[in-house]
């Protein structure tokens, strides 16, 4: 199975100069735990709901702060063509549970986000739940 069967494809951005309480409300809103952050239309950053509120609190940072103050900018990704389970050993190692999807390493459009629960929502084998699971492991 690949990428491209399982990835959240076209998921929303946002602009690395919006604050962190604008970035908070919409990840309410839209009941997600991840957003991608761009400078116009390049990708310069990614945020979780756990890292904005680690990161603000740890580092004093105001509300209106923008979100690009605390985002990680070291953007882990995949291709759409990318086996599933050279995905799940790459989150494995990397101890995260999604990754940016891009189109090919000639192409790095930005076109999806993979995570653990997408693969977990398509699992069709005892390997690849296993896999999964030793995924979340590192998780408390």
């Amino acid at each position: 199975m690949q990428v491209s069967q399982v990835m959240t494809s076209r998921p929303e951005f946002t602009d690395a100069d919006t604050s962190i309480r604008e970035v908070a409300q919409r990840m309410l809103e839209q009941e997600s735990g991840f957003v991608p952050i761009a400078d116009g239309e390049t990708l310069v950053g990614v945020i979780t709901d756990r890292d904005m509120a680690l990161r603000t609190l740890a580092h004093g940072k105001a509300a209106d702060d923008k979100i690009s103050t605390i985002m990680t900018r070291d953007i882990l990704f995949c291709y759409e063509q990318d086996e599933i389970s050279d995905v799940l050993r790459q989150m494995r190692e990397k101890q995260v549970q999604r990754l940016v999807v891009l189109v090919n390493p000639n192409d790095k459009d930005f076109i999806g986000v993979v995570s653990l629960s997408d693969i977990a929502d398509k699992c069709d084998s005892a390997e690849m739940a296993k896999r999964v699971v030793e995924c979340c492991k590192h998780y408390h």
